[in-house]
């Protein structure tokens, strides 16, 4: 716990068996309490792994959900376990776990609700190896946000976030995509509900093993990334109503 607060760590993993291991050797176990895995009917042996680990709570998906998917059933476990504070962490170890203390005090101590890992801020991105067409995209995509929602952050798309519980109780994650838009409509509804987020400085590594999306796919989030920005917008001027923000 960090300031009686108890913290869970969620990994949504795919393919993870590679790097599950590094990753949760790097969690900070003086302040976490408990960690999930989430496996989304991956076809290598991430069970088995995170068993091997002494992960005690595994939550297989019979089938693939998708990211978004994933991540709900993240959620909902740690919430049964009575988290107060929740770090998603990417079990492919493209964001280090040595961030997980900062992210929860940050929380911890209430100065925000919700922290995201920036590979933006500093130059995380590419000194990591990012692919400089997914650092052009990744900046374009997020100034267009911050103008359609009004803020000020330095990435919509980092996979390395914290949260604390009482968020859950203020909006429908369930309304939300099973694909990897999910993370930007997650986002869109904090700020749609009130809240403020906060951001830290996160290095970032592209490797082999670490998990990533074929370019197909980027245009596919990207045109879903702005069409819930504009929902946002429209919600907000009262030109619509959107589900997502019910």
């Amino acid at each position: 716990m960090l300031e009686g607060k108890k913290i869970v760590v969620v990994l949504p993993a795919y393919n993870a068996a590679k790097t599950l291991e590094i990753t949760y050797r790097e969690i900070p176990f003086d302040i976490v309490d408990e960690v999930v895995l989430v496996d989304d009917a991956s076809p290598d042996n991430t069970v088995e792994q995170a068993q091997k680990l002494g992960i005690k709570h595994i939550v297989q998906h019979a089938r693939n959900r998708g990211y978004g998917g994933n991540q709900k059933s993240c959620y909902q476990k740690a919430l049964e376990l009575g988290a107060d504070i929740v770090i998603m962490l990417h079990p492919d170890y493209q964001y280090t776990p040595k961030l997980i203390r900062a992210m929860s005090s940050i929380i911890a101590h209430g100065v925000y609700p919700v922290v995201y890992g920036s590979r933006i801020l500093g130059k995380g991105a590419l000194n990591g190896g990012m692919p400089m067409y997914k650092y052009i995209a990744n900046r374009l995509l997020t100034l267009t946000q911050n103008i359609l929602i009004n803020q000020k952050l330095s990435e919509y798309h980092t996979g390395y976030r914290a949260f604390s519980a009482e968020i859950f109780n203020k909006i429908d994650i369930e309304a939300n995509s099973d694909d990897f838009v999910f993370d930007n409509e997650m986002t869109a509804q904090i700020f749609y509900a009130g809240y403020e987020i906060g951001e830290v400085t996160c290095p970032t590594k592209y490797f082999e093993e670490a998990s990533s999306i074929n370019f197909q796919r980027s245009v596919k989030y990207g045109l879903g990334v702005l069409r819930v920005s504009i929902q946002y917008r429209l919600q907000k001027w009262g030109l619509g109503r959107f589900g997502i923000f019910s």
